[in-house]
């Protein structure tokens, strides 16, 4: 876990997925599983991937460059925001910021940050063109 500002200029636009964080979401410790994390980043990814893929089949190939800068808590809501890094002819890169309202003092943190890469597929599971060509 690095230290992270909070001054961090906020990312832009609307976020692809808001979390409310549930007891059932937590460790040991008391704040929330990476895994748990890692889910939400693929599916606000997944969001923002297809966008470009006029209805085609995507699966999540990668994700690399995950960083986890500061604990989340139970009752934080946390917003998944998205934009996309490239489209290939196959594939698609994302980049994931989440960013923690806490409950406790409505102060908002980036938290979690990640890189992941998407290919579009076709019914047998093979890769296909992003835009259908």
């Amino acid at each position: 876990m690095t230290d992270q500002p909070e001054s961090k200029a906020r990312p832009a636009g609307e976020p692809a997925i808001r979390v409310l964080m549930m007891p059932r979401d937590t460790n040991a410790h008391g704040t929330i599983f990476g895994g748990v994390m890692l889910s939400y980043i693929d599916q606000a990814g997944a969001i923002e991937a297809r966008h470009h893929t006029k209805g085609r089949r995507i699966v999540t190939v990668a994700m690399d460059a995950v960083e986890f800068h500061q604990p989340v808590y139970v009752g934080d809501i946390v917003s998944f925001y998205t934009d996309t890094i490239r489209i290939g002819r196959t594939s698609i890169r994302v980049r994931v910021v989440a960013e923690a309202e806490h409950m406790s003092d409505d102060s908002r943190i980036r938290v979690t940050e990640a890189e992941l890469t998407f290919v579009a597929i076709d019914e047998e599971g093979r890769p296909t063109s992003v835009k259908g060509d």
